[in-house]
C-alpha cells in the first residue's frame, strides 16, 4: 500500500517536471525578449547612459523623468500621437464599415473591389509610404496634377505643417481599412436575413435597418476593431519617418519616432528609455480605461 502511494507521488512529480520542461523554452524566450529588455529599460531610465560611452553611465535618479515634463518636443510629439489616434480611429472604422456594407451586395466586379481595397494591407508600410510621398509631391505629384485639372490650386500636403498630419491620417486610414472591411464582411454574413425582411415589412428603411439591426449585430466586432485600431495607431512611426521625417516643424513627430531619434540618432539611451517607460504606463492606463468603458460580452 505504501509502495503504491509512493509510486503515485513520484508519478505526479514526474508529470509536473515534464510540464515545466515543456514550457521551459517558452519561459527562456519570455525572459530573454520581454522580461530582461523591460528590466534593462527601467534601469537605464535612471541613468545618463550615452550609447558611445556604455561604461561611463551613472545613476542620476529621476532627472530624466523630470526633464520629460519640461521638454516641449516631447509634449508636441505626444499631442501629435494623440491627435493621430483621435482622427484615424473613427475615420478608419467608418470607412471599413461603409466599404463592407457596399461590398456585401452582389454586383459585377465585387471580388475585384474586395481585393483592391485589401491589397494595401499586403504591401509593406514603407512601400505604401514611398508611393504616397510621390503621389503627394507638391510640384510633380499626381494628386496635385488632378486638382489643377479641376481648377483647384496645388496643395503643399506633406510639406505643410498644417496639412502633413492630416495627410498621414488619410493615408493610414486608407491603408488599414481593408483589413477591418473583411472582418465586417464576415460579421455581415452572419446576420440573419429574415430580420431585414421583417423590418422591411414593418416599413423600416435602409437607414433605420442599419441602426436598428446591422450596427447592434456588429457591436462585438466593432469593439474589437476599435481596440485594434487604437493599439496600431499609438504605434505610428513608419509613415511619418518615411514621408516627412517628423517634420515640417515637428508637426508629424510621434512618441515612438522621438524615442528612436533620441536613442539611436542622438544616442541618449537613458533619456529615451525614460520616455519609453512613461509611454508604456500611459498605454496600460488607456487599455484599462477601454476595458472599463467597454463591458465584456456576456
Amino acid at each position: 500500500m505504501l509502495v503504491k502511494k509512493y509510486m503515485k507521488l513520484n508519478t505526479k512529480k514526474v508529470e509536473v517536471l515534464e510540464g515545466y520542461l515543456f514550457i521551459l523554452p517558452a519561459l527562456i524566450l519570455l525572459f530573454l525578449f520581454v522580461i530582461w529588455p523591460m528590466a534593462s529599460a527601467i534601469s537605464y531610465s535612471f541613468t545618463d547612459f550615452y550609447l558611445l560611452k556604455p561604461n561611463g553611465r551613472e545613476f542620476i535618479g529621476f532627472k530624466n523623468y523630470i526633464r520629460i515634463f519640461s521638454d516641449p518636443q516631447i509634449r508636441k510629439s505626444f499631442l501629435n500621437t494623440v491627435r493621430f489616434v483621435v482622427c484615424v480611429v473613427p475615420i478608419q472604422l467608418i470607412a471599413a464599415l461603409l466599404l463592407a456594407l457596399i461590398l456585401n451586395k452582389s454586383f459585377k466586379g465585387n471580388g475585384f473591389f474586395r481585393v483592391a481595397y485589401f491589397s494595401p494591407n499586403v504591401l509593406s508600410l514603407v512601400v505604401v509610404s514611398i508611393l504616397w510621398t510621390s503621389l503627394l509631391n507638391p510640384t510633380s505629384g499626381l494628386i496635385n496634377a488632378l486638382l489643377l485639372k479641376v481648377g483647384i490650386s496645388a496643395q503643399p500636403f506633406l510639406t505643410s505643417s498644417k496639412q502633413a498630419m492630416n495627410s498621414i491620417v488619410g493615408i493610414s486610414a486608407y491603408s488599414g481599412c481593408g483589413y477591418q472591411m473583411l472582418i465586417f464582411l464576415a460579421g455581415l454574413k452572419n446576420i440573419d436575413g429574415s430580420m431585414y425582411e421583417a423590418a422591411t415589412i414593418d416599413g423600416a428603411g435602409k437607414i433605420r435597418q442599419l441602426f436598428a439591426i446591422t450596427i447592434p449585430a456588429l457591436r462585438a466586432i466593432m469593439v474589437y476593431q476599435m481596440i485594434t485600431i487604437i493599439i496600431q495607431a499609438f504605434k505610428l512611426i513608419v509613415q511619418p519617418m518615411v514621408m516627412t521625417g517628423g517634420g515640417p516643424d515637428y508637426s508629424t513627430m510621434t512618441i515612438l519616432q522621438f524615442i528612436y531619434e533620441e536613442g539611436f540618432r542622438h544616442r541618449y539611451i537613458g533619456y529615451a528609455m525614460s520616455v519609453t517607460v512613461l509611454f508604456t504606463i500611459f498605454l496600460v492606463i488607456v487599455s484599462l480605461i477601454i476595458r472599463r468603458i467597454v463591458p465584456d460580452e456576456k
